[in-house]
């Protein structure tokens, strides 16, 4: 916990002006090279950017916990342990993920990760705009009572 809490709060320091000018229309430009491996379908089958089956749908991505996307089995062992200890994705958590996937996840295991994702987002300004295009297209989900404690400190993932 206190090793997801810290990544979080450096995620934030070192992003929160990227964050402040996050371009939703950029990231949708730059969600073409995510376009291979990723699909939007949100729950009624609507498609909201055709993509591969490589990677999980990443409708409703932000809020989710990571490993967890329903439709999709082929997650890493790394990124469910994440999952299961707490990740779950936030813009920024989501960007910080694109930019390295591997070594994220050995940041929020504390040690040695696998990534099943090998694409990486080069840069933070186009991190923080996909994460902030893939927010526009689905709402958090809602927390029931007692659901989602801590989550505001910045818990969060997905394989992708």
């Amino acid at each position: 916990m206190k090793i997801i809490l810290s990544t979080a709060a450096a995620v934030l320091a070192l992003s929160g002006a990227a964050f402040a000018e996050a371009d939703i229309e950029k990231g949708e430009k730059v969600f073409k090279k995510c376009k291979a491996c990723h699909a939007v379908i949100d729950p009624e089958g609507e498609v909201l950017m055709k993509g591969g089956k490589t990677g999980p749908n990443l409708y409703g991505i932000i809020g989710r916990q990571a490993g967890t996307a329903e439709d999709f089995g082929k997650y890493g062992d790394s990124l469910v342990a994440a999952g299961e200890g707490g990740l779950v994705w936030t813009e920024e958590l989501l960007a910080a993920y694109t930019m390295d996937p591997k070594a994220f996840l050995a940041e929020q295991l504390g040690g040695s990760a696998k990534s099943n994702m090998t694409f990486k987002l080069r840069k933070d300004e186009e991190a923080a705009n996909v994460a902030a295009f893939l927010a526009s297209l689905a709402p958090a989900p809602e927390m029931t009572d007692g659901e989602g404690e801590g989550e505001a400190e910045g818990e969060a993932d997905s394989d992708s």
